[in-house]
Order: structure tokens, then sequence, then C-alpha cells
């Protein structure tokens, strides 16, 4: 019985960076899963990811490009405005500019830097680095 789907993807794709394979399959698979790897994407941290329907939930299969060093998800899911997103940088990501953390907001699944540039906060769901 899975309890959190996006943390379960997460750990997917961290293994098998970890175990230098080139492709991995996410299942099952949810609209917000398949937000997070479009930002993944965005920032060339996967090289591209599609949605198979295979009739018990769909899965994705990501193609990886070995450019993840860790990646997890923000457990509990942090209220944070615009003015409080450096503070979370700086408590879950290595350095300044390095990484992304990603936020849901009332824009849509995005980075942090994308929300500082909309000037919105939301929900942190993840980062990756």
């Amino acid at each position: 019985m899975q309890h959190d789907p996006l943390n379960d993807a997460l750990v997917t794709i961290k293994n098998a960076e970890m175990a230098g394979k080139k492709e991995c399959a996410i299942k099952p698979s949810s609209k917000l899963i398949g937000r997070v790897l479009k930002v993944m994407e965005e920032y060339n941290y996967i090289t591209q990811f599609e949605y198979v329907e295979d009739g018990r939930g769909g899965l994705f299969n990501v193609l990886l490009n070995g450019h993840i060093n860790n990646c997890g998800v923000i457990k509990p899911r942090y209220a944070v405005s615009r003015k409080n997103l450096e503070r979370f940088e700086k408590r879950f990501l290595p350095a300044q500019d390095f990484g992304v953390i990603i936020i849901s907001t009332t824009k849509g699944v995005m980075s942090h830097s994308s929300a500082k540039d909309v000037g919105i906060g939301g929900k942190l769901l993840g980062f990756v680095y």
C-alpha cells in the first residue's frame, strides 16, 4: 500500500540514477508526478519522460541523463511565502543557485526561482540537485 506516490517516484528516480541506469519506470502515475517531472525536464535533470497507459493506473517511462545527485520530497509540505523561499533554499539545497526546489502554486507546479520571478509562494513539494 502506497501512502505517498510522489515520494515513491522520486526515490525510484534517485535509486536508478545511483545504479547508473539510463531509464526507469514510475508507477502508478498521477498528474502531480507528471508536473514534477516536467519541472525536472525543464532544468535538464532528466532527458524526457512519457506516459504509458497500462490499464492499472498508468506509468511514466523516464529517460535519465546522470545529472541528479539527490532528490526527494519535503515533508510536511510547508506553506511558504515568496519572502521565505530563501530560508528553505538554505535548508534543502547544498549551495546557492545549485539545485531546484519544486513548489505547488496557484499558477501550477514550478521551481522556486520561477515562483520568485512571478512573485508568489505555495506549498513545497520536493527538491532536486
